[in-house]
């Protein structure tokens, strides 16, 4: 035999109770079952609200009444044939005028006990039940409503009644012995042994199967929601989570404790205490085989990894009792857990060091206030002598929990698990975890929660691939070449490095555009021409801070000052950084010297290969020769693409300014050219290379010799310019005639030796020419 239970979702209306049936059929075709009901969705929730309005002497809960009335009608008048509807019609209406007068009278004596709350919050499931029972026979299934307040029963602690298991099995067994039909039985509700009915508390239509389940000593207890069973992770927060094949009845217990959409820890004890499996299903994927939790994993089914599931609390409160006064002292941990105890306040997890010097405990916040001042009356002498501080308060905090029968013994775990956190910039406020190696819990800022579940499912579960979430200021030929080489090698590198790039933000000097799930790399150009958010540097930044997203990437691919100076903000936010902007380590020494300090601190990378030589790997090559012992005597270089460009095509037959249009017309220079030939794009290449090799140089320290008159610089446009760089032409003839003679050509190249830093216009023998960009370390 087999119980079914149905949630709320699957009976939440008469198309998804048409579903149910389905299942129940083809369930009958195999076992005999039993099958236990939740209130149609939502419904549980407008009878509180209803019975609250009522209280409140609000006639809204005359409008909440009716939508119940309503959506139950409406069912019916789906389900059933319209010539046998009048009965059904009229037994269900009986139910809703009780309903009714209990919330006049509620409304009356403007009262809602929990007592009456019970009561009120029992027609959900009876109503529930009792359409589901008619519609199968409707369906031709012999069922019957069962009414479990006739055979469940509990004690008076109304709200989260205890049931007396010896009194409810007896009158379970006795039940079925009798009644040999489908039964289908009202989840959630019970009743005194005066017959006042009573509610099971959080999680009460699964412990109603559970307890039908052990009673009947039945083979399987099937669980029927909304979801594929039980779920790696919470599937709105990370989206590669997936269904876990099978779970332990402990490592249900745990991640349902954290926050996981399982089965509340207490409905499970009656089928544990059996040992009869429990299967999660989807009512809305029948198919799908769901999750199995039994005592033990079968010894055949492979690891998917070292962990099975992680789970979160979203909001809880840090209460931190420390002091010397709680050193060795015996009865401390007593007092204060006994003192919330009074209080009733639950404590979710509990974290004390070996010193003894503090205890930190993690609860409900709108338990805070009323725990704080509980604590300070039970310690106010401590407290007042200084033996005990006054308690801490931290808000705004989650937990998260990692659980997994696998992680007993297996060195490593820990530690794997903290790198995943520290890698993206999420501190550990405290750590739990018990010795049977089950749970590590942790307490993170409550910002930092979804980050943290993504970052270590990728981290444990073999996904196919690792994201890495992109933010890029700067579309230009740069920004833009990035964005299509991206778009190209995208799959390959899914494929063969197994990374996913995914564009997040995108800005340029007029637009920005920010997709969570990432920007259609097809059409970014029309994506971004359309946005209506204008650029703003800053608001650019608070948005990625914002999205809070792992591995997160920012590239700037413009030559900028005001996004340079976002880089340590950028970083102080654990979002690693990749340029060719070269505004940053050629600007101020403490600039460059802090950006530095930043990514040792943060663990972050600061990647800037591109500053110096293009794509060609000098920067890289430098630290490898200074890291292997190596001393750096001098280093000559051509550092301008542009300007090799230009030297190279510049002969006694050609215009200098010509070139230097034709340079401008293809793209090689800056949109003004004067830009390259000042040589201060060189001239910051240089004092890179300096600073990399631990000069603390400045910019003025370099001598510059620039290749065009002040004149030219002082042109009021670009067109003023050339005709003013015309007058020059022969002056550079001249200088490459000499040059000739020589048998050299002239190259722009710059120089550092025992500290000095110079760039200058050369005369270089023709047969020693390097490639038009070199590097020359010696």
């Amino acid at each position: 035999m087999k119980i079914l239970k149905f949630g709320g979702t699957s009976v939440q209306n008469a198309k998804m109770i048409n579903e149910v049936i389905k299942i129940i059929k083809n369930s009958l075709k195999k076992d005999k079952i039993a099958v236990v009901v939740s209130a149609f969705s939502g419904i549980t929730d407008k009878i509180i609200q209803a019975g609250q309005n009522a209280a409140k002497g609000d006639d809204k809960h005359l409008e909440d009444f009716k939508e119940i009335e309503k959506r139950h009608m409406e069912a019916i008048k789906f389900l059933i044939d319209i010539k046998k509807q009048s009965k059904i019609l009229a037994e269900t209406k009986t139910i809703l005028n009780e309903l009714e007068d209990c919330l006049n009278g509620i409304f009356l004596i403007k009262e809602l006990s929990v007592r009456s709350l019970d009561f009120i919050m029992s027609f959900g499931e009876r109503l529930s039940a009792y359409i589901v029972s008619r519609a199968l026979i409707e369906k031709k299934v012999d069922s019957e409503f069962v009414d479990s307040r006739n055979l469940v029963k509990t004690d008076m602690m109304f709200g989260n009644a205890n049931v007396n298991i010896k009194e409810t099995f007896q009158n379970i067994q006795k039940h079925f012995h009798n009644n040999k039909k489908l039964n289908i039985i009202t989840g959630f509700i019970g009743s005194t042994d005066k017959n006042a009915t009573t509610t099971l508390g959080r999680g009460g239509s699964d412990y109603s199967a559970a307890l039908f389940g052990a009673a009947l000593n039945v083979k399987e207890i099937e669980i029927w929601t909304d979801v594929d069973g039980v779920m790696t992770a919470d599937p709105r927060k990370v989206k590669k989570a997936f269904s876990i094949p099978y779970l332990t009845y402990e490592e249900a217990m745990e991640m349902s404790h954290f926050g996981a959409k399982v089965i509340h820890p207490p409905a499970m004890r009656p089928a544990t205490e059996k040992k009869i499996p429990m299967i999660i299903k989807n009512t809305f994927n029948p198919e799908f085989p769901g999750t199995y939790i039994s005592a033990k994993i079968p010894a055949k089914i492979e690891k998917i990894s070292q962990i099975t599931g992680i789970s979160s609390i979203n909001n809880v409160d840090i209460l931190q009792v420390q002091g010397s006064g709680l050193v060795g002292v015996v009865g401390v941990a007593k007092r204060l857990f006994q003192t919330l105890a009074e209080k009733k306040i639950n404590i979710i997890l509990i974290s004390q060091a070996s010193s003894e010097h503090s205890i930190c405990i993690a609860i409900n916040p709108q338990d805070s206030e009323k725990a704080l001042d509980a604590i300070h009356k039970e310690f106010e002498l401590e407290i007042s002598s200084g033996q005990v501080d006054k308690v801490k308060v931290e808000n705004k905090k989650s937990i998260i929990a990692v659980v997994g029968e696998r992680m007993r013994n297996t060195p490593g775990i820990s530690g794997k698990l903290f790198s995943s956190l520290g890698n993206n910039g999420i501190n550990i406020a405290a750590i739990a975890q018990g010795s049977s190696e089950l749970n590590i819990s942790l307490v993170i800022d409550r910002e930092d929660e979804e980050k943290a579940l993504k970052a270590i499912h990728d981290t444990f579960f073999l996904s196919k691939y690792r994201e890495i979430n992109v933010f890029l200021i700067g579309t230009g030929l740069i920004g833009s070449t990035l964005l299509n080489q991206i778009k190209a090698q995208n799959s390959q590198l899914q494929n063969k490095l197994n990374i996913k790039v995914n564009i997040i933000g995108l800005g340029n000097s007029k637009d920005m555009i920010f997709a969570k799930e990432g920007i259609d790399l097809k059409k970014w150009q029309q994506i971004l021409e359309s946005s209506k958010e204008k650029m703003n540097i800053e608001n650019f930044i608070n948005k990625v801070k914002e999205l809070n997203l792992p591995s997160s990437v920012f590239v700037d691919c413009t030559a900028c000052e005001e996004v340079s100076n976002q880089y340590e903000n950028i970083l102080n936010s654990n979002v690693d950084i990749v340029t060719p902007n070269k505004k940053a380590n050629s600007g101020k020494f403490e600039t460059y010297k802090k950006l530095k300090t930043l990514t040792k601190e943060k663990n972050c990378k600061f990647l800037y290969e591109t500053n110096v030589g293009a794509g060609l790997p000098i920067l890289s090559t430098l630290h490898d020769l200074l890291i292997s012992g190596d001393k750096i005597l001098k280093i000559e270089a051509i550092l301008s693409g542009t300007l090799s460009y230009i030297f190279n095509t510049l002969d006694s037959q050609k215009e200098f300014s010509e070139i230097i249009k034709t340079a401008k017309s293809k793209g090689f220079t800056e949109p003004d050219p004067r830009d390259d030939l000042s040589g201060l794009d060189v001239a910051r290449k240089l004092l890179i290379l300096s600073r990399e090799m631990g000069s603390t140089s400045k910019l003025k320290d370099i001598a510059i010799e620039k290749l065009i008159p002040e004149e030219c610089f002082k042109a009021q446009n670009i067109e003023d310019f050339f005709k003013k760089l015309q007058k020059y032409d022969q002056l550079m003839k001249d200088k490459i005639k000499k040059a000739q003679k020589e048998k050299k050509v002239l190259r722009y190249v710059a120089t550092l030796e025992n500290n000095k830093a110079q760039i200058s216009l050369q005369s270089v023998l023709e047969r020693t020419l390097p490639p038009p960009e070199y590097l020359l370390i010696l």
